[in-house]
């Protein structure tokens, strides 16, 4: 194999990639002490929401740990990136939600990872914001569900490590019911202008559910995406959002990738469709962060 010439930007970056996929492949992720259950919202559109819940995910079942993802976006398209069935007959999340159907009837195993399960979102969930004003405990109503699900799962053995939850874009009762079923929220940020625009009210509504529906919620996660290291604008909106959260800001920003993009139209994660790309090494660090961060209680 011809060693690789370091000397050019390229060859430099190739083999930076290189020495990171061999660290991850020697790397074990802690399993938590209990379920770790994360929202990943933003009402803004297009900063890689879907996108980094599909992958974190991904990443964290790639190591062995056993993970739920939720899909609760009438779009669907968290389904569609881990390869999961979801036209109008198939048992879905709007089924829990507003049929009281029992979650295990509607989980369906990822093909790429054994440990990765999904509940799916079918288009029939565009209906069901209207659908749930009617319904008793409407906002409590995905809390309810995964808790039996996941003591079931317990009681049988097979522990959820970590649930993930993929919500629309905005702030309606599904979202809500997103919040009050986590404990733990992660809001992707994407590094353009206008980027914290909008995140205040993202913020009010956290702390509303906090005050009458979920005091265990907590912001514990910020993760930048987008991330372009030749622009004077992406650096400043890290150093920014790291100003302003501290505490919750990963040290590990998700690259701008064409693999990353590409990756949903196969059916895939970019974490199985390109396993070495600058992106899916990136989401495979943010998730070693996220996981050490649970054990070690930041």
């Amino acid at each position: 194999m011809p060693i690789m010439d370091e000397s050019s930007p390229i060859g430099a970056a190739i083999a930076r990639d290189n020495r990171r996929a061999d660290r991850l492949s020697q790397t074990t992720f802690p399993r938590p002490d209990s379920t770790r259950i994360f929202t990943i919202a933003n009402q803004k559109g297009g900063v890689g929401k879907t996108t980094t819940a599909v992958n974190i995910a991904a990443a964290l079942a790639n190591q062995g740990l056993n993970v739920l993802l939720v899909d609760i976006d009438p779009q669907g398209n968290a389904s569609t990136a881990l390869g999961i069935d979801h036209y109008s007959e198939v048992t879905s999340i709007y089924d829990v939600l507003i049929d009281d159907v029992p979650m295990r009837e509607a989980v369906a195993q990822c093909p790429d990872f054994d440990t990765l399960r999904c509940v799916p979102a079918t288009i029939d969930l565009a209906g069901a914001e209207i659908e749930l004003v009617s319904l008793v405990a409407r906002e409590q109503r995905l809390q309810r569900a995964l808790g039996i699900y996941l003591r079931e799962e317990e009681e049988a053995g097979d522990r959820v490590d970590y649930v993930i939850i993929d919500c629309p874009p905005s702030l309606g009762l599904l979202t809500v019911n997103a919040f009050v079923a986590a404990r733990e929220v992660l809001i992707p940020i994407q590094c353009e202008y206008y980027a914290l625009e909008g995140l205040s009210q993202l913020l009010k509504n956290i702390q509303l559910i906090q005050k009458h529906l979920n005091p265990e919620l907590a912001i514990t996660t910020i993760l930048l995406t987008m991330y372009d290291a030749r622009t004077n604008l992406s650096a400043q909106v890290a150093e920014d959002v790291r100003t302003h959260f501290p505490g919750q800001a990963l040290g590990t920003a998700i690259p701008r990738s064409v693999r990353i993009s590409e990756a949903p139209s196969y059916g895939q994660t970019v974490i199985s469709y390109d396993p070495h790309s600058s992106g899916a090494l990136s989401y495979r660090e943010a998730a070693e962060e996220i996981a050490n961060r649970g054990v070690s209680g930041g």
